[in-house]
């Protein structure tokens, strides 16, 4: 049900279900229908429950709103608010806000106005949808790659609740490498991802749940030099599913964005990410030097300036859907 719940939702008998069913689907974080189409659902719901109402709230007296919160109150704590945008929010939402929460709704207002408030940590983040050609990674999920895409289009960027709205898809990542199938070598990186442009890169860190990567507008090479960019970033997530803790930190010198060698593997300023074989110039033995410290990004990624090891990596080249 969670996976085709419009074959309940949008059943003719969908308002005579018991409420206890209906609340077992929409407490899901696997449920695969946007959030609006809930919300608008669950005021069908009420509604029909309450046949002394007409649809439209702008004629409803204070009595009929409180009728309305009545019937719906166990299901509002369940409906993902913050994940709706600003027009739904606008359209969909603030004409019910008497039946809401006085809280909440200004909560929810401040978070469409003010994208320097501070999030509550008890908001939930957008529901796990399971969208087709976007991504097949080992390392991030959609609402990690919800977030590099937001920051690649430099939507949102400050925004502090934008990661906890409406998924933002706009790019198929195509596998170009993957460390545990195609091996942790500078020569096997370069022969795989040299020329390919606006490639994003995911470390998982061994030992830890920690993911670390850069995107890289450019292309990749083996030169001994390296590529300006004002657009590259690299980025840091405490865990796949808390990705409220993560760092975000744009280039500072453009001069030295990306860093160009043949030992080296995606390697972002002198030593903000680099991963690279630190030897006498060998390119078909494992990377060995890891290590992420500031030089020229604005923020560094890690905690620690501690050498760090790899339980796997992956390489995607973008493409607009």
């Amino acid at each position: 049900m969670a996976k085709t719940p419009e074959k309940i939702f949008k059943s003719l008998d969908f308002t005579s279900l018991p409420e206890k069913s209906i609340i077992s689907l929409i407490k899901r974080d696997d449920l695969q229908m946007k959030e609006i189409e809930i919300w608008e659902h669950v005021l069908k719901w009420g509604l029909a429950q309450n046949q002394t109402l007409i649809s439209d709230p702008e004629t409803w007296t204070d009595d009929n709103f409180k009728m309305m919160e009545n019937t719906l109150q166990v299901f509002l704590p369940l409906i993902r608010f913050f994940s709706l945008s600003s027009k739904e929010f606008l359209y969909k939402v603030s004409p019910y806000k008497k039946i809401l929460n006085h809280q909440l709704y200004k909560d929810l207002l401040n978070s469409h106005m003010d994208p320097d408030i501070e999030p509550n940590n008890n908001i939930p983040l957008p529901r796990n949808l399971k969208i087709s050609n976007v991504i097949e990674s080992n390392i991030v999920n959609l609402n990690i790659i919800s977030t590099i895409s937001r920051w690649i289009d430099k939507i949102d960027c400050n925004n502090k609740f934008s990661l906890l709205r409406e998924l933002y898809l706009q790019y198929k990542f195509k596998l170009l490498l993957r460390g545990s199938r195609d091996g942790f070598t500078p020569r096997k990186f370069h022969e795989l991802c040299d020329n390919k442009s606006n490639t994003v890169t995911f470390i998982k860190v061994k030992g830890t749940d920690e993911i670390l990567g850069g995107y890289n507008p450019l292309v990749w090479n083996s030169s001994s030099g390296w590529g300006q960019s004002l657009d590259s970033f690299i980025f840091s997530f405490k865990n796949r599913d808390e990705i409220k803790d993560l760092i975000l930190s744009y280039i500072s010198n453009m001069n030295r964005a990306i860093n160009y060698y043949k030992t080296h593997g995606p390697s972002f300023g002198y030593d903000d990410l680099k991963i690279s074989y630190n030897g006498w110039s060998n390119d078909v033995d494992p990377f060995n030097y890891k290590k992420c410290k500031q030089t020229d990004y604005e923020k560094r990624i890690r905690d620690t300036e501690e050498f760090f090891d790899i339980e796997d990596y992956e390489v995607f080249q973008i493409m607009k859907k």
